[in-house]
């Protein structure tokens, strides 16, 4: 695995949510083993917790599950603006064409039958991001002429390199990563400082400042949104 890969695969937060514990430290460690952060939970109710506390790139899902299933889970997901636009694929015992069809048509990006390899699946993951678009094998990140490289630790409008802080680099790559969702500030500090670092919310503001003032030379401002009265958002659809 090249250097450029791992730094594409360690780059996703994955959310596996499977109820048979034997399958669900599989894939524990499969997953690990590719470098992708893996959280794992065995119920939908637990998936729900999870991903109002914390952002995930792609939801690996088991299709049969204790109290709300796995299929019904993805129907609220992709019914909601939150997380409509965040990718899953379905795991299954049942590889009838109707339930595979069924899966697809609530929003499912892609279906695998059990018993299935952890190479497959990694291979499926890697391909579903690269159809969302959010990240390319380099690991940039792309939005309105916006480019942010991890690699390189830069961050360039119009192919121009902005000066910038590494706070901001880091809260410019979370906004990136998750346009068009509000984020309160509580939430953008566990994400882009940490939780094991007490911080006062406004500082926030203050950073939320000065990247507008940096965008407003591009005329790029306006990316990023106040919601009143809950936090921040950086929108891409205007």
């Amino acid at each position: 695995m090249s250097l450029r890969k791992h730094k594409f695969m360690s780059n996703l937060n994955i959310l596996v949510v499977e109820d048979e514990e034997a399958i669900r430290e599989m894939l524990i460690m499969a997953l690990g083993q590719n470098q992708l952060n893996v959280t794992a939970v065995a119920s939908a109710e637990e998936a729900l917790k999870t991903l109002a506390d914390k952002t995930m790139d792609l939801l690996v899902l088991d299709w049969m599950l204790p109290g709300i299933s796995g299929v019904e889970l993805a129907r609220r997901l992709k019914n909601d603006p939150h997380y409509k636009q965040l990718p899953i694929i379905l795991l299954t015992a049942r590889g009838e064409e109707a339930d595979k069809i069924r899966g697809l048509e609530i929003g499912a990006d892609d279906y695998m039958t059990k018993p299935f390899s952890p190479k497959e699946l990694v291979a499926r993951i890697k391909a579903v991001m690269r159809r969302s678009g959010k990240l390319n094998e380099s690991g940039q990140i792309s939005v309105d002429s916006i480019v942010l490289d991890p690699e390189q630790h830069r961050l360039s409008i119009d192919g121009k390199t902005l000066e910038i802080s590494p706070t901001e680099f880091k809260l410019m790559q979370f906004f990136m990563s998750n346009p068009d969702k509000v984020y309160s500030r509580t939430h953008l500090l566990d994400q882009v400082w940490g939780r094991s670092v007490y911080i006062e919310e406004r500082t926030v503001d203050v950073h939320i400042r000065r990247l507008r003032k940096i965008l407003a030379e591009y005329g790029r401002e306006d990316l990023i949104q106040t919601v009143r009265g809950f936090g921040y958002r950086f929108s891409i659809t205007g």
